[in-house]
């Protein structure tokens, strides 16, 4: 019952007029939208109008939370929603939001029995199990503002959520079957170890090295390659374009494609 009654809620919240000064700000600081087909762009807005009833965002380190603040992180991270059966992050209830970069104490290791500790400096994180997602403003807005750079701290951590909605931080999300499941992990599992020995050997690689870091990492960097990166991704890394493909259900490098037709 209950679930039937969010989805009824949700059916509402997505066929509500989306209001002009919302989609201004969209259209000003989200580039990536102008991408989109008309019918893509209906329902990104309608996957943002549920976004934003359901998540609570807060801001952190004297910032005051405004309508473009939630209208950029929003429709960033809805454009890993499109076309897919989605719950809307369904761990995830809080956005902390802070003007900048901000600090953390850490610990972290380096090399097998080796740990450093100290106070890192962050644009963004989320994990498994904390029911939030932090971003700096000033990073979220420069990575929405520059589509085709490779760098986006939203999609990166939105990606981390979507990661977890298998309950785990492996860097292989929920996928729909046991042949997909296979299948990703071969191709993923042979490019991070591509990527990890491109980084210590200091070969320049398409993707942020950042990736090498761990398999839920080497997902994160890689969605935001597959978004802002199309054509290079696909041309350098078919088999991993493919297999992003088939789990978001969508082709950026046809929404580039047509950008330039419409040009």
């Amino acid at each position: 019952m209950f679930g039937l009654l969010k989805q009824r809620r949700r059916l509402r919240l997505r066929a509500q007029p989306f209001p002009g000064d919302w989609m201004r700000m969209i259209e000003r600081n989200v580039p990536f939208f102008r991408r989109l087909s008309a019918n893509d762009q209906a329902e990104l807005l309608g996957h943002t109008q549920v976004f934003l009833a359901e998540k609570r965002f807060e801001g952190c380190g004297g910032l005051a939370i405004t309508d473009e603040i939630r209208m950029t992180i929003a429709a960033q991270a809805c454009l890993l929603l499109l076309h897919r059966k989605t719950d809307y992050f369904p761990r995830l209830l809080t956005i902390l939001v802070y003007p900048s970069a901000y600090m953390v104490e850490e610990r972290r290791q380096i090399e097998d029995h080796v740990w450093e500790e100290g106070t890192m400096t962050r644009l963004g994180e989320t994990g498994r199990r904390m029911g939030s997602l932090v971003l700096s403003w000033e990073a979220a807005k420069s990575g929405a503002a520059d589509p085709s750079d490779g760098q986006n701290v939203i999609l990166h951590e939105f990606a981390h959520q979507l990661d977890y909605e298998n309950y785990a931080a492996d860097g292989v999300p929920e996928l729909a079957t046991r042949e997909q499941q296979l299948s990703w992990r071969e191709v993923m599992r042979a490019e991070f170890a591509s990527l990890r020995a491109a980084d210590e050997t200091g070969i320049p690689t398409l993707l942020d090295t950042y990736g090498a870091t761990d398999p839920a990492e080497f997902f994160a960097v890689a969605t935001e390659a597959f978004f802002e990166r199309p054509h290079a991704l696909c041309t350098r890394h078919p088999k991993m374009y493919a297999e992003l493909q088939r789990y978001f259900h969508q082709n950026p490098v046809e929404y580039l494609d047509e950008k330039i037709k419409a040009n």
